[in-house]
């Protein structure tokens, strides 16, 4: 039952990585197409947009990963030596 429950939370980790990856980006070409259509702006929008939308992609990706690698399962513990004087 143990592992059913790790499947199941790693299953919503890597959907939670999608959506963090996936939602600036379609955020940025939606504003994109909204500003070609409401302002009449040209298409060369949608390059600054999509470098934008990459860009935020990019630090979501960061800042998922760094929660993920500070997890408690994720870290090894290094056993202190054992020492027999006072002196470390």
């Amino acid at each position: 039952m143990k592992s059913v429950f790790k499947a199941l939370e790693d299953l919503t980790w890597f959907l939670q990585l999608g959506i963090s990856l996936l939602m600036p980006l379609l955020l940025m070409m939606a504003l994109c197409w909204w500003l070609t259509q409401r302002f009449s702006v040209g298409s060369w929008v949608f390059i600054p947009g999509l470098i934008l939308g990459l860009g935020a992609s990019a630090v979501s990706f960061r800042s998922f990963s760094r929660i993920i690698m500070n997890r408690p399962e994720n870290k090894v513990e290094k056993e202190k030596p054992v020492r027999f004087n006072r002196h470390s």
